[in-house]
């Protein structure tokens, strides 16, 4: 067959790849292979159909024929790139360009290939060889500076040992010295020139640069520049000069950048400034700087005003006066100015916190008339409400007076609502603080009294006021954590999922939902509605590691040498994410009620939760999104509305990760030696520390008391739990599991029976011996279930009998969830010795037995507990469980919102309540009945 020919017979199959018809292109693939066996381009396009239909095993024989061959044609490598991607492994992406490029040395495409593989692989000692060598061939000075920033990011790189980053921030520095056309002539590359120096603290050599009328020309123009600029003045302790600098802006020049203001500011009273007649000097010379500013902008701009209060702020805080009187006057010039903005608040919140020495100020606050006719002076009602209640003493946080504040707020809010009645309904409602400050009155009282029937009313008052503002998300974040509270999911998921949250935000925001979210779970039921919520917030995650490198190769091309840092470090963000993590156990807790618990499940989550373990995490979650309007001397809104009083942060996650992975790694017959031979991707980067770390089995050991106390008190009793059953059971899985050659045989015997091949490099003769059953040593010997372990199910029984007609529906959902998780735990250790001819063999009969009256235990307290859930939920389907709230709602709000609308609301919470308590009930049940033997 000619070429032309083929290539025609092989374009249907390109397009059925763009259209998604992986399996058309499949069978396309198939036919030419039976005229073609030998054709790399067909081979690396049926991998590629084979991996989008997550058929990894399949392409996996296919893609190791393609590389076997080092292919060096354009579309043989393109088609590969994109399945060696899909697969994760990044090295063999390397690997083929560096082969192809070594064959063609003078294809200058495929240096560039191959320089931009190693570039996603992060191989930036590669990246760094293959650019010179590329600069020294081609003579392209953008190579030669490809291979600069390719030398600071290995610098940089985790993976990098301390004593090589010096020697290579010096031969980054060398090399661009040596350019034959100066730094200067690109801003990028100055700025990466700057860097260079910052790192090496190269200061005359830098100073040298921003001097230089070119270098302050730059600086003038690019942002990137002059930030560089600021801290490599403020390492040299230049204050002084970028304060004589930053004022000549602000006089000549008019410039009214905040950054500015904060030099002068900085230089002025720096932290841990003394006081004395010079620094007294400099303070007045300040001040009056920023009152002629005043004089000139009026209200125009509010800079001048503002670095007035932080002056004076600054000069109290620091003892270089004691009087308050100046601080006084500059907060009273400001509110005056900008009362009616909605910067206000947030401007003067940091200065206001607290009232010693500001009475005056309070009282201008007070005397803001509490009658509007327009929204101006309605923000300035508004800013003088959030500034009074911010500093807010102890003794004024009473039941008596927050029920009077919230009384005046919900006045104003309805008072106000005819100002928005113009607007279109994708406006803002001017009054919408006002009810949101309500809000945060209401979980105050809630606080004070533990008395739900506020947060009650707050959710009137709030679902009223998103019907009014259908954008106001800061309401529906209120809302999303009341409901939570309240024990109703289905509200909360209902007002996340109106907001829409897209790409990042769900590393940011998805917490609202997904914290604990295993505590209202209905997997075990089949409602796979948070499981799913769980993996759709993943996908910010896979898109990252896929696009982020394209990211970094549009840099590279178009030498945006200031952009390639940040956009690593927000792939290593987003990468090493706290919350990611936190959801994956999530996940993985409501992927055990609803899964069969077998070798499958448990060999692919030990795999991921061990690369989790060695990750160092970030935390990305947004918490000052709150609208947080509670007193300063208060715990924050956040605070107050998290789950059982505890957030998760990294001891929480560590916590879990080595409860789940002990127990794993004991269920599982996968060690290293096997795990290493079965994993298709790439193995994570490990940081250039890693491997002076204890190893796995002895940090899973290790006790962290602080870790702890981000735990719950019931989730510390199941980790204790869960601490005591692999202690038990950890020689019995030691002497029953297989050695690693026989599960590495029987791992290539089944691929083979899946896929008609073999797996690469592994042995299956161990099959033909005794499956490594044969032992020298004796078992060991039979010891009983721990106490802690024949008493745990009894204990939480109580403990929930306990929190009946007392706690919270979330609290019960959590200590029967716990319960829940017991018991898998407990199932998910015993799996290996479900295997009538693996005890047996093994002589671990009376072991098995003594796993009946634990299971016994497990099965019955579970049944008791499903038995009051769904009693309990029965209650929450009744006129009585709902009355109070609506009576108290209804005398709150009428005749302003309807008592229809008010029962309705009330209602639809009972219900969710209900569902999710009968649900949870029904689905213990379940459990305990699948796995009772």
């Amino acid at each position: 067959m000619s070429a032309g020919a083929l290539e025609r017979q092989i374009r249907p199959i390109y397009d059925a790849l763009d259209t998604g018809s992986n399996k058309s292109a499949i069978v396309a693939c198939n036919k030419l292979l039976k005229k073609n066996p030998k054709n790399e381009l067909i081979k690396a396009l049926k991998a590629l159909a084979l991996v989008r239909s997550q058929k990894v095993e399949e392409s996996l024989v296919l893609c190791d024929e393609v590389l076997e061959s080092k292919p060096t044609n354009e579309g043989v490598l393109t088609a590969m790139m994109h399945v060696l991607r899909g697969l994760g492994r990044h090295n063999d992406l390397v690997t083929m360009f560096e082969e192809a490029f070594k064959k063609q040395p003078s294809n200058e495409d495929l240096g560039i290939q191959t320089f931009l593989a190693n570039v996603r692989a992060g191989n930036w000692k590669s990246a760094h060889l293959t650019a010179t060598r590329m600069y020294k061939q081609f003579q392209e000075e953008r190579y030669l500076y490809w291979s600069i920033i390719s030398a600071v990011l290995q610098a940089r790189d985790p993976t990098t040992p301390d004593n090589m980053r010096s020697i290579l921030f010096k031969l980054a520095h060398r090399l661009i010295t040596g350019s034959p056309t100066p730094s200067y002539v690109n801003a990028e590359r100055f700025h990466l020139h700057l860097s260079i120096l910052r790192e090496l603290e190269l200061w005359e050599e830098a100073d040298k640069l921003l001097d230089s009328d070119v270098g302050k020309n730059i600086c003038s123009t690019s942002l990137v520049c002059n930030e560089v600029r600021r801290e490599i003045w403020h390492r040299q302790g230049r204050r002084q000069q970028e304060a004589e600098r930053a004022e000549k802006l602000i006089v000549e020049k008019k410039d009214r950048n905040w950054l500015e203001f904060l030099a002068i500011l900085d230089a002025t009273l720096p932290a841990g400034a003394s006081t004395g007649a010079e620094v007294e000097a400099q303070v007045s010379r300040a001040r009056e700087l920023f009152e002629n500013v005043v004089k000139e902008d009026g209200a125009k701009d509010r800079s001048g005003h503002l670095a007035l209060v932080d002056l004076e702020h600054r000069a109290r805080t620091h003892g270089v006066t004691t009087d308050s009187a100046r601080l006084t006057t500059s907060l009273k010039k400001y509110f005056e100015h900008f009362g009616s903005k909605a910067c206000c608040f947030e401007d003067l919140k940091a200065y206001t916190g607290d009232r010693n020495g500001l009475e005056d100020f309070i009282t201008v606050l007070d005397s803001v008339p509490d009658t509007f006719t327009n929204s101006a002076q309605l923000l300035t009602l508004i800013n003088s409400y959030k500034l009074l209640r911010l500093s807010l003493p102890e003794s004024e946080i009473t039941f008596e007076s927050e029920l009077k504040r919230v009384a005046n707020y919900t006045k104003h809010y309805f008072e106000a609502l005819p100002l928005g009645d113009d607007l279109p309904a994708t406006e803002l409602q001017p009054a919408d603080d006002l009810m949101l400050l309500a809000g945060n009155a209401y979980i105050s009282l809630w606080k004070l009294t533990n008395d739900e029937t506020h947060i009650f009313n707050a959710v009137h008052l709030l679902e009223f006021g998103v019907t009014k503002s259908k954008h106001c998300f800061l309401a529906r974040l209120i809302l999303i954590r009341i409901y939570r509270l309240l024990g109703s999911p289905s509200s909360a998921l209902e007002h996340y999922r109106i907001m829409q949250i897209k790409q990042v935000q769900h590393d940011t925001l998805s917490h609202l939902l997904l914290s604990r979210a295993s505590t209202f779970s209905l997997a075990s039921t089949g409602d796979l509605t948070l499981s799913s919520e769980c993996q759709e917030a993943t996908q910010i995650y896979l898109s990252n590691s896929q696009e982020t490198g394209e990211f970094v190769s549009r840099a590279f091309n178009v030498e945006k040498y200031s952009q390639i840092p940040e956009f690593l470090l927000f792939e290593d963000w987003l990468d090493n994410s706290l919350q990611r993590d936190l959801m994956k156990i999530e996940h993985l807790r409501m992927r055990l009620t609803h899964e069969p618990i077998n070798s499958d499940i448990i060999d692919m989550e030990l795999i991921e939760l061990k690369f989790i373990f060695d990750r160092n995490h970030y935390d990305n979650r947004d918490f000052a999104i709150f609208p947080d309007y509670q007193p300063k001397i208060q715990p924050s809104l956040h605070e107050q509305t998290t789950l059982f009083g505890k957030s998760e942060g990294t001891g929480w996650l560590m916590t879990f990760l080595k409860l789940y992975i002990r127990a794993f790694q004991q269920a599982s017959d996968l060690d290293d030696t096997v795990e290493e031979k079965l994993l298709i991707g790439d193995r994570p980067k490990q940081t250039a520390n890693q491997g002076k770390r204890a190893p796995l089995k002895e940090r899973l050991l290790e006790k962290n008391e602080e870790h702890l106390t981000e735990l719950t008190a019931d989730e510390k009793k199941l980790f204790e739990y869960a601490t005591c059953l692999a202690d038990w059971l950890e020689p019995y899985h030691d002497y029953t599991r297989p050695p690693p050659a026989v599960v590495l045989a029987e791992a290539a015997r089944q691929t083979e029976l899946k896929t008609g091949h073999p797996l690469k490099g592994i042995d299956t003769s161990p099959l033909n011996g005794l499956n490594g059953h044969k032992k020298d040593e004796e078992p060991p010997a039979i010891q009983d279930p721990p106490e802690l372990l024949t008493t745990f199910f009894a204990d939480i029984q109580e403990r929930f009998k306990d929190a009946l007609g007392r706690a919270s529906v979330t609290e019960l959902l959590h200590i029967a969830t716990l319960a829940q998780e017991a018991f898998l735990l407990f199932v998910t250790e015993t799996v290996r010795f479900k295997v009538s001819s693996v005890v047996k063999l093994n002589k671990l009969g009376a072991l098995v037995a003594s796993f009946k009256d634990v299971r016994a235990a497990g099965v019955s307290a579970l049944k008791e507990i499903s038995s009051e859930l769904v009693k309990q939920s029965e209650y929450y389907g009744t006129t009585e469980s709902r009355q109070s709230f609506v009576d108290s709602g209804s005398k709150a709000f009428e005749p302003k919102i309807d008592h229809d609308v008010v029962f309705t609301q009330t209602k639809k919470i009972n219900d969710s309540r209900r569902k999710v308590l009968e649900g949870v009930g029904k689905g213990i049940a379940r459990l305990a009945t699948t796995y009772a033997t």
